[in-house]
Protein backbone atom coordinates (compact mmCIF):
# COMPACT_ATOMS: atom_id res chain seq x y z
CA UNK A 1 0.00 0.00 0.00
CA UNK A 2 1.40 3.42 -0.97
CA UNK A 3 -1.67 5.41 -2.03
CA UNK A 4 -2.02 8.53 0.11
CA UNK A 5 -5.80 8.21 0.53
CA UNK A 6 -5.57 4.54 1.53
CA UNK A 7 -2.85 5.06 4.13
CA UNK A 8 -4.63 8.10 5.54
CA UNK A 9 -7.86 6.15 5.87
CA UNK A 10 -6.17 3.32 7.76
CA UNK A 11 -4.16 5.64 10.00
CA UNK A 12 -7.29 7.62 10.81
CA UNK A 13 -9.15 4.43 11.67
CA UNK A 14 -6.33 3.43 14.04
CA UNK A 15 -6.43 6.82 15.74
CA UNK A 16 -10.23 6.57 16.02
CA UNK A 17 -9.91 3.16 17.66
CA UNK A 18 -7.29 4.38 20.14
CA UNK A 19 -9.39 7.42 21.04
CA UNK A 20 -12.47 5.24 21.45
CA UNK A 21 -10.57 2.93 23.78
CA UNK A 22 -9.20 5.80 25.87
CA UNK A 23 -12.68 7.25 26.34
CA UNK A 24 -13.97 4.12 28.05
CA UNK A 25 -11.14 3.55 30.54
CA UNK A 26 -11.48 3.88 34.30
CA UNK A 27 -8.64 5.30 36.44
CA UNK A 28 -7.75 1.75 37.47
CA UNK A 29 -7.55 0.63 33.86
CA UNK A 30 -5.20 3.48 32.98
CA UNK A 31 -2.83 2.11 35.64
CA UNK A 32 -2.98 -1.49 34.32
CA UNK A 33 0.39 -2.94 33.22
CA UNK A 34 0.59 -3.04 29.42
CA UNK A 35 2.00 -5.85 27.31
CA UNK A 36 5.02 -3.70 26.49
CA UNK A 37 7.38 -4.41 29.43
CA UNK A 38 7.64 -1.62 31.96
CA UNK A 39 4.67 0.33 30.61
CA UNK A 40 1.16 0.87 31.89
CA UNK A 41 -1.81 1.69 29.66
CA UNK A 42 -1.12 5.31 30.60
CA UNK A 43 2.45 4.81 29.36
CA UNK A 44 1.16 3.51 26.02
CA UNK A 45 -0.74 6.75 25.47
CA UNK A 46 2.25 8.78 26.66
CA UNK A 47 4.34 7.14 23.93
CA UNK A 48 1.74 7.54 21.20
CA UNK A 49 1.18 11.19 22.11
CA UNK A 50 4.91 11.91 22.26
CA UNK A 51 5.51 10.40 18.82
CA UNK A 52 2.76 12.37 17.11
CA UNK A 53 3.81 15.59 18.84
CA UNK A 54 7.40 15.02 17.67
CA UNK A 55 6.25 14.48 14.08
CA UNK A 56 3.92 17.47 14.07
CA UNK A 57 5.35 20.35 11.98
CA UNK A 58 8.36 18.19 11.02
CA UNK A 59 9.20 17.50 7.40
CA UNK A 60 12.18 15.52 6.01
CA UNK A 61 14.70 17.81 4.36
CA UNK A 62 16.37 14.89 2.58
CA UNK A 63 16.46 11.10 2.42
CA UNK A 64 19.15 11.21 5.13
CA UNK A 65 17.21 13.44 7.52
CA UNK A 66 16.05 11.32 10.48
CA UNK A 67 12.75 12.00 12.24
CA UNK A 68 13.16 14.02 15.48
CA UNK A 69 13.00 11.02 17.77
CA UNK A 70 14.91 12.86 20.48
CA UNK A 71 11.76 14.92 21.03
CA UNK A 72 9.85 11.75 21.91
CA UNK A 73 12.03 10.97 24.91
CA UNK A 74 12.20 14.60 26.02
CA UNK A 75 8.39 14.79 25.97
CA UNK A 76 7.91 11.78 28.24
CA UNK A 77 8.52 13.66 31.51
CA UNK A 78 5.76 16.19 30.92
CA UNK A 79 3.30 13.67 29.50
CA UNK A 80 3.89 11.13 32.27
CA UNK A 81 2.81 13.74 34.81
CA UNK A 82 -0.58 14.26 33.16
CA UNK A 83 -3.75 12.77 34.62
CA UNK A 84 -5.67 10.29 32.45
CA UNK A 85 -8.17 12.97 31.45
CA UNK A 86 -5.38 15.41 30.58
CA UNK A 87 -3.48 12.79 28.61
CA UNK A 88 -6.61 11.73 26.73
CA UNK A 89 -7.26 15.35 25.75
CA UNK A 90 -3.64 15.85 24.74
CA UNK A 91 -3.70 12.75 22.53
CA UNK A 92 -6.94 13.81 20.86
CA UNK A 93 -5.53 17.29 20.24
CA UNK A 94 -2.32 16.09 18.59
CA UNK A 95 -4.25 13.55 16.50
CA UNK A 96 -6.49 16.39 15.27
CA UNK A 97 -3.36 18.35 14.33
CA UNK A 98 -1.81 15.40 12.53
CA UNK A 99 -5.00 14.67 10.61
CA UNK A 100 -5.02 18.26 9.37
CA UNK A 101 -1.34 18.19 8.44
CA UNK A 102 -1.52 14.88 6.58
CA UNK A 103 -4.74 15.77 4.76
CA UNK A 104 -3.03 18.87 3.36
CA UNK A 105 -0.26 16.83 1.68
CA UNK A 106 -0.58 15.95 -1.99
CA UNK A 107 0.68 12.77 -3.67
CA UNK A 108 4.05 14.32 -4.52
CA UNK A 109 4.63 15.26 -0.89
CA UNK A 110 3.57 11.79 0.14
CA UNK A 111 6.35 10.39 -2.08
CA UNK A 112 9.08 12.54 -0.52
CA UNK A 113 12.23 10.50 0.29
CA UNK A 114 12.46 9.98 4.03
CA UNK A 115 14.61 8.14 6.54
CA UNK A 116 12.15 5.88 8.34
CA UNK A 117 12.69 3.89 11.54
CA UNK A 118 13.62 0.87 9.39
CA UNK A 119 15.81 2.66 6.86
CA UNK A 120 15.37 4.72 3.68
CA UNK A 121 11.87 5.03 2.31
CA UNK A 122 9.25 7.66 1.59
CA UNK A 123 6.98 9.67 3.84
CA UNK A 124 4.19 7.30 2.77
CA UNK A 125 6.13 4.24 3.94
CA UNK A 126 6.87 6.05 7.20
CA UNK A 127 3.13 6.55 7.75
CA UNK A 128 2.57 2.84 7.07
CA UNK A 129 5.02 2.17 9.90
CA UNK A 130 2.96 4.55 12.05
CA UNK A 131 -0.07 2.32 11.37
CA UNK A 132 1.95 -0.69 12.53
CA UNK A 133 3.16 1.11 15.66
CA UNK A 134 -0.34 2.30 16.58
CA UNK A 135 -1.85 -1.13 15.92
CA UNK A 136 0.71 -2.91 18.12
CA UNK A 137 0.44 -0.40 20.95
CA UNK A 138 -3.34 -0.64 20.85
CA UNK A 139 -2.92 -4.38 21.53
CA UNK A 140 -0.46 -3.49 24.32
CA UNK A 141 -3.42 -1.86 26.03
CA UNK A 142 -6.38 -3.96 24.91
CA UNK A 143 -5.02 -7.44 25.58
CA UNK A 144 -4.21 -7.02 29.30
CA UNK A 145 -7.44 -5.05 29.81
CA UNK A 146 -9.47 -7.81 28.14
CA UNK A 147 -11.15 -5.24 25.89
CA UNK A 148 -11.44 -6.76 22.45
CA UNK A 149 -10.99 -4.67 19.32
CA UNK A 150 -10.99 -5.38 15.61
CA UNK A 151 -7.71 -7.23 15.11
CA UNK A 152 -8.32 -7.68 11.39
CA UNK A 153 -9.32 -5.53 8.49
CA UNK A 154 -6.82 -3.46 6.55
CA UNK A 155 -4.96 -2.28 9.71
CA UNK A 156 -4.43 -5.87 10.85
CA UNK A 157 -3.24 -6.91 7.41
CA UNK A 158 -0.87 -3.92 7.22
CA UNK A 159 0.58 -4.92 10.59
CA UNK A 160 1.25 -8.42 9.27
CA UNK A 161 2.84 -6.88 6.16
CA UNK A 162 5.53 -5.40 8.41
CA UNK A 163 6.28 -8.79 9.95
CA UNK A 164 6.28 -10.43 6.51
CA UNK A 165 9.16 -8.16 5.58
CA UNK A 166 11.18 -9.59 8.48
CA UNK A 167 10.34 -13.28 7.96
CA UNK A 168 13.54 -14.02 6.05
CA UNK A 169 15.54 -12.78 9.06
CA UNK A 170 13.28 -14.61 11.53
CA UNK A 171 13.52 -17.94 9.71
CA UNK A 172 17.09 -17.77 8.45
CA UNK A 173 18.90 -15.98 11.28
CA UNK A 174 16.83 -16.42 14.41
CA UNK A 175 15.40 -19.91 13.78
CA UNK A 176 18.52 -21.08 11.91
CA UNK A 177 16.84 -22.78 8.95
CA UNK A 178 19.46 -24.03 6.50
CA UNK A 179 19.66 -24.65 2.76
CA UNK A 180 16.64 -26.53 1.41
CA UNK A 181 14.45 -25.91 4.49
CA UNK A 182 11.13 -24.15 4.16
CA UNK A 183 8.21 -23.09 6.32
CA UNK A 184 4.60 -22.13 5.71
CA UNK A 185 2.83 -19.90 8.21
CA UNK A 186 -0.87 -20.73 8.08
CA UNK A 187 -2.33 -17.68 9.82
CA UNK A 188 -5.97 -17.90 10.86
CA UNK A 189 -8.30 -15.62 12.79
CA UNK A 190 -9.08 -11.95 12.19
CA UNK A 191 -6.36 -11.37 9.57
CA UNK A 192 -5.84 -14.70 7.77
CA UNK A 193 -2.75 -15.10 5.61
CA UNK A 194 -0.53 -17.81 4.15
CA UNK A 195 3.13 -16.81 4.28
CA UNK A 196 5.93 -18.95 2.90
CA UNK A 197 9.68 -18.81 3.41
CA UNK A 198 12.25 -20.98 1.65
CA UNK A 199 16.02 -21.12 2.08
CA UNK A 200 17.71 -21.06 -1.30
CA UNK A 201 21.05 -19.41 -0.67
CA UNK A 202 19.26 -17.26 1.89
CA UNK A 203 15.89 -17.36 3.61
CA UNK A 204 13.40 -15.48 1.45
CA UNK A 205 9.64 -14.98 1.40
CA UNK A 206 8.23 -16.81 -1.63
CA UNK A 207 4.81 -17.10 -3.20
CA UNK A 208 4.31 -20.74 -2.25
CA UNK A 209 6.04 -23.92 -1.12
CA UNK A 210 4.78 -27.24 -2.46
CA UNK A 211 6.20 -29.48 0.28
CA UNK A 212 7.30 -27.36 3.26
CA UNK A 213 9.69 -28.72 5.85
CA UNK A 214 7.30 -27.46 8.51
CA UNK A 215 3.88 -25.79 8.58
CA UNK A 216 3.15 -23.49 11.50
CA UNK A 217 -0.46 -22.67 12.35
CA UNK A 218 -1.49 -19.79 14.57
CA UNK A 219 -4.08 -17.03 14.74
CA UNK A 220 -3.13 -13.55 13.54
CA UNK A 221 -3.14 -11.93 16.99
CA UNK A 222 -0.82 -14.58 18.47
CA UNK A 223 1.40 -14.32 15.39
CA UNK A 224 1.74 -10.57 15.89
CA UNK A 225 2.25 -10.73 19.66
CA UNK A 226 5.03 -13.28 19.20
CA UNK A 227 6.68 -11.31 16.40
CA UNK A 228 6.63 -8.15 18.51
CA UNK A 229 7.99 -9.92 21.59
CA UNK A 230 4.88 -9.24 23.64
CA UNK A 231 4.33 -12.76 24.97
CA UNK A 232 6.44 -15.73 26.00
CA UNK A 233 6.10 -18.34 23.22
CA UNK A 234 5.86 -21.15 25.77
CA UNK A 235 2.34 -20.02 26.69
CA UNK A 236 0.77 -20.32 23.22
CA UNK A 237 2.80 -23.46 22.51
CA UNK A 238 1.39 -25.09 25.65
CA UNK A 239 -2.22 -24.06 25.05
CA UNK A 240 -2.20 -24.74 21.30
CA UNK A 241 -2.49 -21.19 19.99
CA UNK A 242 0.58 -22.00 17.91
CA UNK A 243 1.30 -25.48 16.58
CA UNK A 244 3.22 -27.12 13.76
CA UNK A 245 3.46 -30.25 11.64
CA UNK A 246 6.48 -31.60 9.82
CA UNK A 247 9.98 -31.34 11.24
CA UNK A 248 9.33 -31.09 14.97
CA UNK A 249 12.67 -29.54 15.89
CA UNK A 250 12.45 -26.82 13.25
CA UNK A 251 8.80 -26.17 14.07
CA UNK A 252 9.62 -25.64 17.73
CA UNK A 253 12.60 -23.52 16.81
CA UNK A 254 10.67 -21.10 14.61
CA UNK A 255 7.76 -20.90 17.08
CA UNK A 256 10.24 -19.84 19.76
CA UNK A 257 12.14 -17.42 17.49
CA UNK A 258 9.41 -15.16 16.16
CA UNK A 259 10.44 -12.03 18.03
CA UNK A 260 12.11 -9.51 15.74
CA UNK A 261 11.09 -6.24 17.36
CA UNK A 262 9.99 -4.88 20.74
Amino acid sequence: MSNRAEVLEVLNSEWDSLIGLSNQLTPEQWATPALCPGWTVHGVYVHLTAVEEALSKWWPSSADDPPPFEKIVSGYTELNALSPDELRARFEAVVATRREELSALDEDAWSTPCLTPVGPGTYASFMEIRVFDCWVHERDARVPLGINGDDGGVPGQMAIDMVEGALGYIVGKRAGFTEGNSVVFDITGAAPRRLCVAVNGRATVVDDVADPTVTVTTDSLTFMLLACGRIDPEGPIADGRISWVGDDELGGRVARSMKFTM
